[in-house]
């Protein structure tokens, strides 16, 4: 079982050294980072390490980074491709039990979640991102008929043959909002394995309009809507709808 370490980086300095050589301990085959810009000192540390690397010459977005990192899995031939943040928020050592799920044999998307049950030294996210991450899991539920706890981790693995096929426009941080339509278009097994919830620098940012809570969650809708109705006649009873009230009353609310 051939299996890709995907991580998309973005001005990660403080980060890159410690998460990569962790990783590459854990990681059984191949090592990609995709590096989406870095204006930082990422791309020199980077040069340290003895991983695959991937430099957009300016920033593109998480989207596109994933994109990439599919592209590279399908070309290379790999079965399985695991995806991770690298901003220690993900934990190397977890990569074993996505191994271990895959190698069952049973699932196509193996997707970690910070909500599936409580893990001893779980942190505490801003209370905005849980809300919003919650909301979103329950429209995807509801929706597409799913039980996701978790609609915006990175940490997950693809089997790399069930991406085939899939076609992506999304290049921002909406982009799992596309991820999770046309994997229920395609009818591919989805399981949910639990991984750490860890915070250690609540104050890191979306950047631009995003940062705004509102019109984050506005957005995310916004990309779900397009993205349910463009795949409308694949989809199984699929609630195409548009108009979710103000998303104003989530703001503050501690319900990503």
């Amino acid at each position: 079982m051939r299996t890709l370490v995907a991580i998309p980086v973005y001005n990660e300095e403080k980060y890159i050294r410690s998460v990569v050589s962790r990783v590459v301990q854990h990681a059984p085959n191949e090592v990609l980072v995709i590096d989406d810009g870095s204006t930082d000192h990422t791309p020199c540390l980077l040069a340290e390490q003895h991983v695959e690397v991937i430099r957009h010459a300016t920033n593109r977005g998480y989207g596109r980074s994933m994109q990439d990192a599919f592209r590279w899995a399908a070309v290379d031939g790999y079965d399985w491709l695991i995806t991770m943040d690298c901003d220690e928020q993900h934990e190397p050592e977890a990569i074993g039990a996505f191994l271990d799920a895959a190698a069952t044999d049973q699932w196509d998307v193996i997707s970690g979640s910070r909500y599936l049950s409580l893990v001893d030294g779980n942190g505490c996210p801003p209370a905005a991102r849980r809300a919003i991450n919650q909301t979103i899991a329950a429209d995807l539920n509801e929706r597409l008929g799913l039980a996701v706890t978790d609609a915006f981790c990175g940490f997950k693995a693809y089997r790399v043959a069930a991406l085939r096929g899939m076609s992506f426009t999304e290049s921002g941080y909406a982009f799992p909002l596309q991820f999770w339509v046309q994997a229920v278009a395609k009818q591919l097994r989805i399981t949910e394995i639990p991984v750490k919830l860890i915070y250690n620098d609540p104050t890191r940012t979306f950047g631009g309009p995003l940062n705004d809570d509102c019109v984050r969650l506005a957005h995310y809708r916004e990309v779900l809507d397009a993205e349910l109705t463009r795949c409308a006649d694949r989809l199984p009873a699929v609630q195409v709808r548009t108009g979710h009230g103000s998303p104003r009353s989530l703001c503050g609310e501690c319900a990503e």
